[in-house]
Parts: structure tokens; sequence; C-alpha cells
């Protein structure tokens, strides 16, 4: 028999519904998902978050959400650890007896799955954000981690009330064709949504354009490749910077070293500036945001930001990258692992201003349209909301 779902009475005696959402890290919760947690505050639920190893927990506690620490690893090997963290699931999934489970990213999706059918969580969300290096990889040993995740997945995503959420529609046709994921229970969510108040539409700055590559520090964000195609713009004399914003990854097998960006930016090839907390400000500082990414990104949150805050954008035609970057409208496309292709869209942009402007403009109409914060919002709420009431 199951037990009865703790939850705490509103001011007028009705019971609140509790949401948990599992990330693996805090920071990225921090990053990419708090406002999903605010919003379902905001609208009466009673919202904790579980997260694994890294930075930010101490900000989701100033946040006001209880927050519970889980031993999950993104390392990608970890059979004892993950075994650990998939106990440490159950045990917290019986204790909290939550309504609704939101589970983002890889791991939490797989194990958190299996622990809420053990503990016979009533919803599960499973949200994809991007299938990552795993997926992207043509190698022998990248297929054969690929089929075993596929396995995994089949095996731990037969939940009997669940709604699966992609962030573009290529990771989902991609799933749901070999059969990983139950189509009938997919759907796509544009994004994680940009506040577009938070990042304004301004002119550009004056003096020489500055094209910017802001993610973490990783060779399949194609990082190289734009120190290449920066290094091909300077011997051809054309006057630009190239800012590099972002960290090394040590848990990324692609991780680029501390010791390489700092030889880059001695060199005087890009300029690296590390973390940086103030986006706006940088993106405002900026002419031209550029992303030659090979990883299977979901909808790239430094695209989303750059576009709304009017900024034309070079990137590569990958799933992810083209839902936001329409090629010729707010932006170029072009081909991954091509440096001669890089380089040309980005002399086409520093040399043209007019085109940038117009770009700009475009890419925040789509945001507007499309990828604003409050809409994105609406539909996990109508998510949880239709999962709660078949629940009922």
């Amino acid at each position: 028999m199951s037990q009865a779902r703790i939850s705490e009475p509103t001011a007028g005696g009705e019971r609140r519904c509790r949401l948990l959402i599992v990330v693996n890290v805090s920071w990225f919760f921090v990053m990419h998902r708090l406002p999903i947690a605010l919003m379902a505050r905001r609208r009466g639920w009673d919202v904790h978050i579980a997260c694994g190893e890294g930075e930010g927990a101490e900000d989701i506690v100033a946040a006001g959400f209880p927050f519970h620490p889980l031993p999950m690893t993104r390392r990608p090997l970890a059979p004892l650890r993950d075994l650990w963290a998939l106990w440490a699931l159950v045990r917290l999934y019986r204790r909290l007896r939550p309504d609704v489970v939101h589970h983002v990213t890889l791991k939490p999706i797989m194990y958190g799955s299996v622990a809420a059918r053990i503990a016979r969580v009533p919803a599960v969300v499973n949200a994809f954000a991007g299938l990552g290096f795993t997926f992207s990889g043509t190698s022998f040993g990248a297929r054969l981690r690929q089929r075993v995740l596929q396995y995994l997945l089949r095996l731990s995503l037969r939940l009997p009330r669940q709604a699966i959420v992609f962030e573009n529609k290529d990771d989902r046709l991609l799933l749901t064709g070999i059969g990983a994921v139950p189509a009938r229970e997919a759907r796509v969510i544009s994004g994680i949504g940009v506040d577009t108040a938070e990042y304004p539409a301004v002119t550009e700055p004056s003096g020489p354009p500055c094209v910017l590559l802001a993610s973490r520090m990783l060779r399949e964000k194609g990082v190289e490749y734009f120190v290449q195609a920066a290094r091909q713009l300077r011997k051809r004399g054309v006057e630009a910077r190239f800012l590099l914003v972002g960290t090394p990854d040590p848990f990324n097998p692609g991780s680029i070293s501390e010791a390489q960006l700092q030889a880059w930016s001695a060199a005087g090839t890009v300029e690296w500036a590390g973390f940086r907390r103030d986006m706006p400000s940088v993106l405002q500082s900026v002419h031209i945001v550029c992303l030659p990414t090979y990883y299977r990104e979901g909808v790239p949150r430094i695209l989303l930001e750059a576009a709304a805050s009017a900024r034309a954008l070079v990137a590569t035609d990958t799933p992810g990258c083209r839902d936001i970057v329409q090629d010729g409208v707010n932006g170029l496309l072009v081909p991954t692992h091509d440096v001669d292709s890089l380089a040309a869209a980005l002399e086409k942009l520093i040399g043209d201003s007019e085109l940038r402007r117009r770009m700009g403009m475009a890419g925040r109409a789509l945001v507007e349209r499309q990828f604003a914060l409050p809409r994105v919002l609406d539909q996990f709420w109508d998510v949880y909301s239709l999962l709660r009431e078949s629940d009922r």
C-alpha cells in the first residue's frame, strides 16, 4: 500500500503539491533551472532541490529552497558511486514523498527514474538538456557507449506517469527513433527561456568589433576552431578582438587546460577572461557571438542571451544551434569542423555593421516570439499541471 503524500496546508486548508527537482550539479541548476523552481513556488507548490557535486548549493539555500545534497558524480564511469547515488535517491523519495519529481540531465534521468519506480513516485518529468559529448562521438568507443545508454534508457524510462522533455526536435527524433524514449510521452519545450528584461537589446559599442565565445572551455564546444579562425583572420589583417569567456571542466574528457588557454592569450591570438558572472554586461560590450560547437546542445543558453541582446550570431549547423540561429536572418550557420567557413562567416559580419544590426534586431524579435522566459515557464507549468491532474 502506498504511503500518504506529505504536503503542507495552505492558508485555505488545501494541501500543497510537492515538487522535487533533481540535477547532477548545483551550479547547473542555478544557471538553467532556478526560474522553474521559482515559478512553481509562486504558484503555491512546495519546492525542494536535490543536486550532486559542484558549487551553487549556497545560492539554492539563499533562494529559500530546501536543499538535499546527493552523492552523484559527473564522471562517466563510477559504478560504485552511481549505485550509492541510486540508493540515496530512493531514500530521499521515500522520505519526501514528492507528488512530482523533475529530473534534469542524463544521470538523474536514468537513476532517478529507477528510484522513482522503486519509491512509487506518482509523476515524473524527465528533461534532457541536450545529449552532450556522449552522442557526439563517432568512434567505436563512442558508439559502444551510445548503445549502452540506449539500453539503460529503455530500461529506466518505464514509468506509469511521466513526461519526457527535449529542448530541440533533433534530440527528440533521435531518441524516439532508436526506441530509447517512448514517443507518446516526448515533447519539445524550446530551450530554457531567457529573461528579456535582464538581457535588453542595446546598440553596439564603439571600437573594433569584438567576437565572443562563451562556454565551458571544451574541444567539443569548438574552442580550438575559434582560435584557429582568429589566427587566420589576424594573418589576413582583419581588425577585431576575439574573446573567450568560461573555464575548463575537469569532469569532461574534452576539457582544454588552463595552461593552453593562457598560452593562447599570451600569444595575442585570443583574450581569455575566465569565468564571468555579469553576462548581460559582457554581451553589451561585444559585437558578435560565436559558438562553433559539435557538442549535442539543447538550445545553447549563450545564443539565447546573445539574441535577446540583439547580437548577430555565428554557430554550427547542429541540433540546438539551428533552433535559435536562422541562417541569413539573425546569424550565420557554418558546417562543423570547418575553420575556413567559420573564419569567412566571422569576417563577413566583422566587416558589415549594418548586417550585424539587422541580424541583431531579428534575433531579439525571435526571442520575444519563441524563447521569452514567461512562455517557457508556462509550458513547464502545463506539464506539471497535467501530470498532477492525471494523478488525481
